[in-house]
């Protein structure tokens, strides 16, 4: 599978969805998620400080108490406007590393990866599939 970089460019709100636009060098494409999520990912955005930790928060805890790195994210897969992505994680036990391949939400993988930051692919054939947005 060939991947291609991407970036996170800008978030768009509204009370019924959340827009994340996301871009490879020629493309730019768009993940719609609940709002909710997006105000997460904001907040994440502007390291907003918050009384309770959030779900990322808590993943974030649990990868660092079980000595576990998020290495990579990629968007692997579309089905009609349905985008499916991968956590890549590593952990060390001993003098083996382990390389943990978890399903993810695209929006909850990109929050993660953007905190920890770290990089974020997207397969060739999802990227020729998804729709472009002009920014």
């Amino acid at each position: 599978m060939e991947l291609i970089p991407i970036k996170f460019k800008k978030i768009m709100q509204s009370n019924a969805y959340t827009c994340i636009i996301l871009g490879a060098e020629n493309k730019l494409f768009a993940i719609y998620t609940d709002p909710i999520v997006g105000r997460t990912l904001q907040i994440n955005l502007m390291n907003e400080p918050h009384p309770r930790p959030y779900t990322h928060d808590l993943m974030n805890y649990i990868f660092e108490g079980l000595d576990v790195s998020l290495k990579q994210v990629v968007i692997n897969d579309i089905e009609d406007t349905t985008y499916f992505s991968r956590l890549f994680l590593e952990q060390q036990i001993g003098d083996q590393k382990r390389i943990l391949e978890i399903d993810c939400r695209p929006s909850d993988s990109i929050t993660l990866a953007l905190n920890k930051n770290v990089p974020v692919y997207c397969s060739k054939e999802v990227l020729d599939k998804a729709v472009p947005v002009e920014e």
